[in-house]
C-alpha cells in the first residue's frame, strides 16, 4: 500500500501487514502512521491526498476561528482512535485559500473525507472526538 510522507512527500511503499510496526519513511524516518493529525502544506495538499492510498480525513481550518480551536482535542483524539485505518490532516485554510476555494469550503471547520483523491463525504461544524470518529468510519 502507498503511504505519502506528510514531511517530505516520498511515497513509500508499506505492506498492510506491516501497519502494527510503525512504519516510517525510507526518506526522512518520519511516521507513516501517525497516532496524531498531521499538517499538509498547500504544495503536498493533492499529492497526499491522492497517492496515499488509505483514506485521508482533512479537517480544513483558520487559526483565528473559534469553533475550529474547540475541535482540534477531539480531532487530534479522533485520529488516535484512527490510527492505521486511515490517516487525519489538517490544512489551514489562510495558508491553502486556492485549495479551500478548490473544495467549495465557505465555512469552517469542515472535514472532508478523500479515498485517492475522491471526496467521500464531508462534515461543517465542530463536533466532538465520538462524532468525528463515526463519521469517518461511515465514509
Amino acid at each position: 500500500m502507498n503511504l505519502v510522507c506528510s514531511e517530505c512527500g516520498a511515497v513509500n511503499r508499506v505492506p498492510k501487514s506491516k501497519f502494527t510496526d510503525k512504519p516510517v519513511c525510507g526518506k526522512c524516518k518520519t511516521s507513516l502512521l501517525p497516532n496524531h493529525p498531521v499538517d499538509l502544506s498547500a504544495d503536498l495538499f493533492a499529492k497526499f491526498i491522492t497517492r496515499t492510498e488509505l483514506p485521508v480525513l482533512v479537517d480544513f481550518w483558520a487559526p483565528w476561528c473559534g469553533p475550529c480551536r474547540m475541535m482540534a482535542p477531539a480531532f487530534a483524539t479522533a485520529a488516535e482512535e484512527l490510527s492505521a485505518q486511515m490517516i487525519l490532516a489538517k490544512l489551514n485554510t489562510e495558508d491553502a485559500p486556492q485549495i479551500s476555494s478548490q473544495f467549495g469550503i465557505t465555512g469552517i471547520p469542515t472535514m472532508i473525507l478523500f479515498q485517492r483523491g475522491n471526496e467521500l463525504n464531508r462534515q461543517s461544524g465542530a463536533i466532538n472526538s465520538q462524532q468525528i470518529v463515526a463519521f469517518a468510519r461511515r465514509g
